[in-house]
Formats: structure tokens, C-alpha cells, sequence
């Protein structure tokens, strides 16, 4: 709600952990599975149903589950809480039913379970306060009305319009916490009982979802989730009870019993809690708190998760983020037991980092019951160490993590980054390359690490493809080795008394990235401004307005562009990751909606809609603009000529100045920026 492979061969493979039309209980026992939550507030460009599908190949090796937002239409533009529709239209904010189905299917042929988003304690209606749409799903007719209505929803309002209308509500009060929003529904009802369950036979069975999380369900009774995965059978459930209290969320968990069986996880909002008070705070001892996952009964059920959609840091007040050292708790996260759920926002940002916890996790066979100890305990550093199927982990966060080496025998250093450390036993007999698999910029080293009893193993590699031999390159453990331009493959094993171990391969692109600048267009003629504010944050924090002062910087002279007034600001992207976020304004007080992400020259029409907090919606009219949109260098000749993608990808690089048709030639269709102008292929 809006409120807020076990071996490492197996693992450079991608292979799916768990099946995933497994019969299960709640969750499956001992499964090693990472989720990703692959959205955050307002992400409508990021999370795009094409978009996601599209970094399935880089998400497949390390998530074997990935939670998206609700996908049916709501109505207009929605991050899909206000749930309309249910069987007849999936045409959403992030995509078409096409493009749905078309994720859903190339994520499972790689692998991954798409977990949907399920909003059941309240429905939206069409026109008025009981119009709730008539749908058909496999030749029977689905409808509610205001009798599927909570006694007292919306605190008597709902009853107040019921009698003006003419109608009756339910005579069953709610059984969970009210929400004076849309339409709290009456689970008790058979009506609603059998919608529902078609619901999550359409998601489960037509679309192919693999399982489903259960959207505030604080707002009904837990015995309902029971009932309706009992129905559905579905693989994997978590539901959001959002509450830190460890007590609550086990009685919830107990209340879906269904035959003395649990029949659905929760997220771990008490373990969440124990993260945040010991990053915000400094105070690393506070993980000791823990929550669902520490506990030896209920971890199987536990969801953890460090940040999601409701509490990420946003405008709104009310939001509870974790302010500082999210690594270091994603660290301890991906090394405990229950099933670890990562931010988006996390994994985009952080990719190399996480990449290599996950890939640690996994070769140990960490899973959602494993056993762990605490070894250290103070302020300034938590220690755990946890019992996977295959081998321990040892992983040690928080201010002096980096400091940190194991006082005992047998580990050696896996994998590290700012303010936190993973030790695999020496037993392990692998190596471990410092560079996940990934695109990198800018000449990149990677650190081989040998992990082996052997005091004097070397490490074999190669960087064309080719499986090392006893012939081939050889560092000691710990040697940093340049990456080529360009594709490269490496495989690097042990050399141990003149046999070559088990082979472990990395796949990189690597590129040159220079800065570049874009600019960013606005026309307002649909809504008659005659000035705009530019409001901008993100990226590497260097683009926030002159006088960091809301709402940013006010551009009154525009720029006449193919017979239309554009208000307009230059950038600079400064790394590859650089991006530039806006929100354009009129006032203090009438604004537009967020834009996110933007790494290449672009064009917005602001529109005279708005969207439910009121903020006036944008289309992106990039596309329809002419070639070359910008000249940013337009009085001197380049030395070089860069050829740079939409997405802050730099394509190629000639070292003297070409045509931009010379640039782009052979290159697939699609618009890119050539030395600053823009540039149709078709």
C-alpha cells in the first residue's frame, strides 16, 4: 500500500534453485532463492513491463523470484493500489497484457518466478461508491456490490451514501483495519470469496504468475489468506502485515493455519526495523533485535527486505528510510536465513555489490532455515556466521567490518565493499573474482582471490574465453589484472600441485565513458504557463537547482523549436550510472509529476491531466523531435566522435572526427547521440 548452486558451477550457469511449480507450504522448505523487488514509487519508466524483460539476462543468474507491481488497469495512470479491474483488462501504467504475458514467459524460461502484486482488502469502482466492474473470466460472470461492503467502511461513510443511494452494505464489519479510501471489502462474503479466487486463478494459471504477494493485510482477517491459497495453491506467498512487532506478525502467520499448516510467508518488517536502528544509528549491535529470521520456528516464513516502495525516502513525510550503509545491511540480509527480498533501487545502484553477495550466498547454500551464530557483537561491528547445504558463511558489517579478520582457522576473504566483508571456509577450493559478471567503463581491474587450504595456490586465468591450463597466465592470490576493451570472457581457476580446479567464468563489456552534456526540453502550451521551474535531483548528487530551494530554478525565456515554445536547462552526466531526476512547476504549489532517470537529451509536453496527488501528467515527445535536437558543440570541430545510447551507454568511440552517419553505420535501429546531437537510425 501506498502508506507508507549449489555449487559455483552451477551458480555461473543461472540455474534455477527451487521448481517452480512446486507444491509448497507458505513457502518452500530450505529454499535458497533471492527475490528482487522489481519497482519503487512512481518507478513507471523503470518498471516497465519491456524494460524489465529486457535485463532478464542480467537479473537471471542472481534472482530466482521477482515481485512486480499490481498489473491490471485502475482507471489511469497507477502504481496500482487503487485496484479496478480484475479479469478483463491488464493493459496497466507499466505495459500492455501483451507485453505482461511476454515478461512473465521469458522470466520463467530463464529461471524466475514473476510474484504479483495482490490488492484484495479494498477494490476501486467506476463511477460512484458501488459501481464495481462486470467481468467474464472463463464464461462466468463476476461482480460485486455494495452488499460485498464492509459494515462501517470508510468510518460510516460508506453507509451514509448506501442509504442515499438506496442500497444496503454488507451486515458483516470489517475484520481487519478499516481504510478510509475505496471500498474495504467483506471477505466473509461468498461473493467476494469466489471472486478472489478466480482473481488468483487468472494470475496463477492464465497469466503465469508464479506466486503472489498479498497486499495490507492488516486489513482483514488472516484466516481469509489461508482460504484463498488453499484454493489457489500457489507456490509462493508473502503477505505485508506492516507491523515491527515480532509477536503480531506470527499470529498472523499462524492465523492462515489451514490444517494446522501456515499457508503463507510475511515480509520481516520486525528484522527490518533491527536493520534500520543499526544503520541510521551507527550502532550495529542493534541487529541483535532481529526478527522472523532469526527465530528457528518462523524463519522459514520470513520475507526480508531492507527497503521497499512504502518506506523509501520520498516526499512524503511519513516515509522511515534507511538513511545510510544500505550496503552493509544488505550484506547482513543476503547472509541470514529467510528469503531475501533486495530494493530495486539497490540492485541499480549498487549492482556490483550486491551481485557478489548473492553469488557468495549462493555457493555457500545459504536458504531460509539455515542454522547461524552470532560470533561478535559491539557498536561498531555485528559478525555472523551461517550454515548453508554446501559450506558456512561468515559475513562481518558495520563501521570497522573492513578491519575485520576471523581470529579462527580456515576462511579465507571472498568478497568485500565499504562496511562490510564475506569470509568463505578455506575448504571451498574456488576463486573468486572481485568483478561480477556486468558492463564496466574506464579501464576496470579485477582482484582474483584464491580460496584453498593450499598456502601457495596459484590462480590460472585467461581473458579470451578459453579454459585456462597449466600453461596459461598465473597470479597469487589477490593479484589485480586489467580487463580489455570489449567483450572478454574470463576463467580463472587454483593451480594446486599442478592441477587446475574447478573453472569459474565472468562475462564483461567493457567500455571508454566520457562526460557528456544533454539538455532537457519543456513545452507548456497545454496548460498556459509562461515560465518553468526545474526542480532536479539524483544521479551523482551534482545536479540539484542553484539555490537548493523548492521549487529549483526558474526559466522564463524559452527557446522556439519546429513552431513550439521549449523552456529548457543543460546537464552534465557525469559517470555511467549519472542521471538527472525532475519535476517541472509552474509555483510552489502547482507542479508536474516526477520524471526519473533521464541520461540523454529529451523533449516533454506537459499535459492538462493530472494524476491522483493532483500533479499534471507529461507525455515524452523525444522521439517525434527532429535529428539533431541539440548542438552542443556547434562552433568546434570534435576530436573524437562518441557515439552514446539513450540510456548513458557509450556504443562506440573513434579517436578522430567522423560523419554521424559514418557514426551510427551498421548500428541497430534506434535513436542515439552522436557528439551531442541526436541521431534516428530506422
Amino acid at each position: 500500500m501506498n502508506r507508507l548452486l549449489k555449487s559455483a558451477a552451477a551458480i555461473a550457469c543461472g540455474l534455477c534453485l527451487s521448481p517452480l511449480n512446486a507444491s509448497a507450504q507458505g513457502w518452500p522448505s530450505e529454499y535458497e532463492g533471492v527475490m528482487l523487488q522489481g519497482f519503487y514509487w512512481n518507478s513507471y519508466d523503470a518498471s516497465q513491463w519491456t524494460k524489465l524483460e529486457s535485463e532478464t539476462d542480467d537479473m537471471a543468474p542472481y534472482f530466482k523470484l521477482i515481485w512486480v507491481p499490481q498489473s491490471a488497469y485502475c482507471g489511469g495512470k497507477s502504481m496500482g493500489y487503487n485496484d479496478l479491474y480484475w479479469f478483463s483488462n491488464y493493459n496497466s501504467s507499466f505495459g500492455t497484457e501483451q507485453e505482461l504475458r511476454s515478461m512473465i514467459g521469458t522470466f520463467k524460461k530463464k529461471g524466475i518466478g514473476t510474484i504479483a502484486d495482490v490488492v484484495i482488502n479494498h477494490r476501486g469502482t467506476v463511477k460512484n461508491w458501488f459501481d464495481f466492474p462486470e467481468e467474464t473470466y472463463k464464461g462466468k460472470t463476476y461482480k460485486m456490490t455494495a452488499a460485498d461492503v464492509c459494515a462501517g467502511d470508510d468510518k460510516g461513510k460508506a453507509a451514509e451514501e448506501a442509504k442515499k443511494q438506496g442500497v444496503s452494505l454488507s451486515a458483516n464489519y470489517d475484520t481487519g483495519e478499516d481504510w478510509d479510501g475505496m471500498r474495504d471489502l467483506d471477505h466473509n462474503s461468498a461473493n467476494v470469496q469466489n471472486c478472489v479466487k478466480a482473481y488468483l486463478d487468472l494470475l496463477l494459471n492464465d497469466l503465469g504468475y508464479a506466486g503472489v504477494r498479498y497486499d495490507m493485510t492488516k486489513g482483514y482477517a488472516g484466516r481469509f489468506s489461508g482460504l484463498y491459497n488453499k484454493a489457489a495453491n500457489p507456490t509462493y506467498s508473502v503477505g505485508e502485515y506492516f507491523d515491527g512487532n515480532k509477536t503480531n506478525v506470527i499470529n498472523w502467520l499462524n492465523a492462515t493455519k489451514v490444517d494446522d499448516k501456515i499457508m503463507s510467508a510475511a515480509f520481516d518488517f520486525p528484522i527490518r526495523y533491527s536493520m534500520r536502528d543499526a544503520a541510521n544509528n551507527g550502532n550495529w549491535s542493534k541487529l541483535a533485535n532481529g526478527g522472523l529470521a532469526t527465530d528457528v520456528v518462523y524463519k522459514r516464513y520470513a520475507v526480508t527486505f531492507l527497503e521497499n516502495h512504502d518506506t523509501e525516502k520520498r516526499s512524503d513525510a511519513d516515509q522511515d528510510p534507511i538513511r545510510k550503509d544500505t550496503l552493509a545491511a544488505n550484506a547482513y540480509m543476503l547472509a541470514m536465513p529467510g528469503t531475501p527480498c533486495v530494493f530495486y533501487k539497490h540492485w541499480t545502484d549498487c549492482k556490483q555489490d550486491i551481485k557478489n553477495m548473492i553469488l557468495v550466498r549462493y555457493i555457500a547454500g545459504i536458504h531460509n532455515e539455515s542454522r547461524w551464530s552470532c560470533t561478535e557483537n559491539s557498536a561498531k561491528r555485528y559478525v555472523v556466521t551461517t550454515t548453508g547445504k554446501n559450506m558456512k558463511l561468515r559475513a562481518a558489517v558495520g563501521t570497522t567490518a573492513n578491519a575485520y579478520t576471523p581470529t579462527d582457522d580456515g576462511w579465507a576473504l571472498a568478497a568485500e565493499g565499504y562496511h562490510w566483508r564475506y569470509f568463505l571456509p578455506t575448504s571451498a577450493e574456488t576463486v573468486f573474482p572481485s568483478l561480477p559478471s556486468g558492463e564496466y567503463y574506464n579501464d576496470p581491474t579485477v582482484t582474483l582471490r584464491a580460496i584453498s587450504t593450499a598456502k601457495d595456490a596459484q590462480i590460472v586465468y585467461t581473458t579470451d574465453g578459453t579454459a585456462p591450463t597449466t600453461s596459461s597466465a598465473k597470479v597469487t592470490n589477490g593479484a589485480k589484472i586489467a580487463l580489455p576493451e570489449g567483450k572478454c570472457t574470463l576463467k580463472a581457476a587454483l593451480l594446486v600441485n599442478g592441477k587446475v580446479g574447478t573453472i569459474v567464468t565472468r562475462t564483461y563489456s567493457v567500455h571508454k565513458f566520457e562526460a557528456y552534456n544533454i539538455a532537457v526540453y519543456v513545452n507548456t502550451d497545454n496548460v498556459g504557463w509562461t515560465n518553468c521551474y526545474f526542480w532536479t535531483w539524483g544521479g551523482d548528487e551534482t545536479h540539484a537547482p542553484a539555490n537548493k530551494k523548492w521549487p529549483g530554478d526558474n526559466v522564463t525565456t524559452p527557446t522556439e523549436k519546429n513552431g513550439k515554445k521549449w523552456y529548457s536547462k543543460q546537464f552534465k552526466i557525469n559517470t555511467p550510472t549519472d542521471y538527472v531526476n525532475f519535476v517541472f512547476a509552474k509555483s510552489s504549489s502547482v507542479q508536474t509529476a516526477d520524471v526519473t532517470g533521464i541520461k540523454a537529451n529529451a523533449y516533454f509536453e506537459i499535459l492538462n491531466q493530472k494524476d491522483a496527488e493532483g500533479h499534471y501528467l507529461l507525455k515524452n515527445v523525444t522521439a517525434d523531435q527532429p535529428t539533431a535536437i541539440i548542438d552542443i558543440a556547434a562552433n568546434a570541430a570534435p576530436a573524437t566522435t562518441t557515439v552514446v545510447a539513450t540510456d548513458g551507454r557509450t556504443v562506440r568511440r573513434f579517436k578522430s572526427a567522423v560523419s554521424a552517419a559514418e557514426a551510427v553505420n551498421g548500428l541497430a535501429a534506434g535513436i542515439y547521440i552522436v557528439n551531442g546531437k541526436k541521431i534516428l537510425v530506422r
